[in-house]
């Protein structure tokens, strides 16, 4: 087996929102959509609100994130408003606010996306992505890049603007490779981040640098982090992973079992080749998801926000259980179906 597909849609990966570049220079068309227009609220912590069921044997409902209508907020768009997009002919923005700002009840629940946001639908995962990724580059990029004068928002939300020259800066996204390393038969390897707790394993990942091809980064990433060479390098799907601002290029490739693993310990504490049946009772255990209440303290400053890489550490009883990573990533996805393939 040397070729496979995703089995399911990236998360945050789904086309519900309209991206309108007109919309966002025209604000003749803010303003009139704005009595119909929601708000999405990004807390200091990039928290956001979310609905969630009580469990019911008679029904079975996703969260939702919560949404204000944004006419009660302000009677036009505030020059902080972000604009999100449309979608079925309603305008979302996102702001940057209190739990007070979002006027939402006691039943509305604030979290951390990592807690949640692979259980979201299309259009409310679009949202996620686009909120907190704006959020947090506006967050750092109140400076102009080319003379360090300040910057103001502008283009609802999509660009900042110079002061002193008017240059125009725009949101980043830092394109990264992430890849499943398999043997063309019945193994995969998998890796554990030096900054990650005990347990959590999942595929392989890298930046793109410079000058440098998507398929070139997966050699040399791979090469780096555990030395083996790898073949047949082949795209599957990519995923917006806005902690704070990547794109995850999805790869599979393959490499030889027999080949010694030389690990970069500054990246990854310890790689091994599993088979299918072992991943399929680590599958059968669970995910490593956050706590309830979002808070795990990751904010991407220490690489532990990236969804792939990398068991160390050990339990009472001897090593902790291999667990993989969650549905809201796409190193989830991918290890999901290699598993199907076979």
């Amino acid at each position: 087996m040397t070729h496979f597909e995703l089995v399911r849609t990236p998360t945050f990966a789904g086309a519900a929102l309209l991206r309108d570049e007109h919309l966002r220079r025209d604000t003749g068309r803010q303003k009139d959509g704005w009595a119909s227009a929601r708000i999405l609220v990004v807390d200091a912590d990039a928290r956001v609100p979310v609905i969630w069921p009580e469990p019911s044997p008679s029904r079975s409902e996703e969260p939702r994130l919560w949404t204000r209508a944004a006419i009660e907020l302000a009677g036009s768009p505030p020059p902080d408003a972000m604009l999100l997009g449309e979608a079925d002919g309603v305008a979302y923005w996102a702001l940057r606010g209190d739990q007070a700002q979002a006027g939402a009840g006691p039943d509305v629940r604030w979290l951390n996306p990592h807690a949640f946001g692979g259980e979201l639908g299309a259009l409310d995962g679009t949202l996620l992505a686009a909120a907190v990724a704006l959020v947090r580059w506006h967050d750092g990029a109140r400076y102009c890049a080319r003379d360090g004068s300040p910057t103001r928002l502008s283009n609802a939300g999509w660009a900042r603007t110079c002061e002193v020259s008017g240059h125009e800066e725009y949101p980043r996204t830092d394109p990264a490779v992430i890849v499943l390393v398999h043997d063309g038969g019945d193994r995969v390897l998998l890796g554990r981040h030096g900054a990650w707790p005990p347990g959590r394993f999942s595929v392989l990942a890298g930046f793109v640098e410079a000058g440098e091809s998507l398929e070139s980064c997966v050699a040399r990433e791979i090469a780096e982090e555990v030395g083996l060479d790898v073949t047949d390098i082949r795209y599957l799907g990519s995923q917006a992973w806005p902690f704070p601002r990547s794109l995850m290029v999805g790869f599979h490739a393959v490499a030889d079992p027999a080949q010694p693993l030389r690990l970069d310990e500054a990246e990854i504490r310890e790689a091994t080749w599993l088979s299918r049946d072992e991943l399929r009772q680590a599958v059968a255990r669970g995910d490593w998801r956050n706590p309830p209440d979002g808070r795990d303290g990751s904010d991407g400053r220490d690489g532990s926000d990236r969804e792939g890489i990398g068991r160390d550490g050990r339990g009472e009883d001897g090593p902790p259980p291999l667990l993989l990573p969650g549905r809201i990533s796409i190193a989830r996805n991918m290890i999901d179906s290699w598993l199907a393939a076979g």
